[in-house]
C-alpha cells in the first residue's frame, strides 16, 4: 500500500510559470491540493490572480496557498523580479516549474522569420536556462530542490509546420539531461514532462475542429486527447519523496501516441 506521505508537498514552496491557465494552472493547483505554497506566474497579473485566488479557496483546508507574481519569461529582469518576490514572501523555492513558452509561427521551416525563430529559442530555451540558475544556487546551499521543464513529445518527432518549436523543446531535454548531470551531486533532481495533444488554449487548433481532432487521435492508443489535470500528477510525483531517484529523464505523457 502507497503512503500518501509519499506525495506530500507540505512545506515546499514551487514556482510555476504560465500557470493562469492549462497544463501549470493544473499543476499549480495539484502542488497546492498536496500542501505546497505554489506562485503563479504568467505575463498577466489579473489571470494570475484569479488563479491565486481559485487555489487558495479550493486548498484552504488542505494546506496549500498560492500567490501571484506576474512576469514575462521572455524578459530576464522580470524573472529575476519573480525569484525575488517569491523569496520575499515565503523565504525560499523548493521547486521550480518552467512551464510558460511560445509558438508564434507554423508552416514550412523555410519561411519561418528571424523574429519567431529568436522568440521561439528564447523564450522555450534560454528563459528556462535563466530561470534555472537563478533558483539553483540556494538549493545547491540546502543540498535539495526540484526542477520540472514542460517540454513536449514535438521534441521527439518532426513536423512540417511546427519545426522549430520543435527543435527548441528537444533542447529543453538536452537541458534537463545537463543540469541532472551537473546539480545531481547536490541532490538536485531535474526531469522533463513531454505532453502530448492536450485540450489547452496553446493547442486549440488542433481540437476545436472535430476533423483535424479525430485525425490527430486516430493513431493514439487511448483515442483521444489528455486534459491538463492528467499531467498534473507526474508533476507531484517527481517533486515528492515518491520521485526521489527520478533525474534528467524525459516523462511522456500522450496517451500511448509516440509509440505507435
Amino acid at each position: 500500500m502507497i503512503e500518501t506521505s509519499l506525495f506530500d508537498l507540505s512545506g515546499k514552496v514551487a514556482i510555476v510559470t504560465g500557470s493562469s491557465k492549462g497544463i501549470g494552472k493544473a499543476i499549480a493547483m495539484a502542488m497546492a491540493e498536496h500542501g505546497a505554497k505554489v506562485v503563479i506566474s504568467s505575463r498577466k497579473a489579473e489571470a494570475c490572480e484569479a488563479v491565486a485566488a481559485e487555489i487558495n479557496e479550493a486548498c484552504a483546508n488542505k494546506g496549500g496557498e498560492a500567490v501571484a507574481i506576474p512576469a514575462n519569461i521572455g524578459k530576464k529582469e522580470e524573472l529575476e523580479a519573480l525569484v525575488a518576490g517569491t523569496r520575499e514572501k515565503w523565504g525560499q523555492i523548493d521547486i521550480l516549474v518552467c512551464n510558460a513558452a511560445v509558438n508564434p509561427y507554423y508552416g514550412p521551416s523555410k519561411d519561418t522569420p528571424d523574429s519567431a525563430f529568436d522568440k521561439i529559442m528564447s523564450s522555450n530555451v534560454k528563459s528556462n536556462h535563466w530561470l534555472c540558475h537563478m533558483v539553483l544556487p540556494e538549493m545547491v546551499e540546502r543540498k535539495d530542490g526540484v526542477i520540472l521543464i514542460v517540454s513536449s513529445i514535438g521534441g521527439l518527432k518532426a513536423s512540417t509546420v511546427i519545426g522549430t518549436y520543435n527543435i527548441s523543446k528537444a533542447a529543453d531535454f538536452a537541458l534537463v539531461r545537463n543540469l541532472s548531470a551537473e546539480y545531481g551531486p547536490h541532490n538536485i533532481r531535474v526531469n522533463a514532462i513531454a505532453p502530448g495533444l492536450i485540450r489547452t488554449d496553446f493547442a486549440r487548433a488542433l481540437w476545436e475542429n472535430p476533423k483535424i481532432l479525430e485525425a490527430a487521435t486516430a493513431t493514439t492508443p487511448l483515442k483521444r486527447i489528455g486534459e491538463p489535470e492528467e499531467l498534473a500528477g507526474v508533476a507531484v510525483f517527481l517533486a515528492s519523496a515518491a520521485g526521489t531517484f527520478a533525474t534528467g529523464q524525459n516523462f511522456v505523457i500522450d496517451g500511448g501516441q509516440t509509440i505507435v
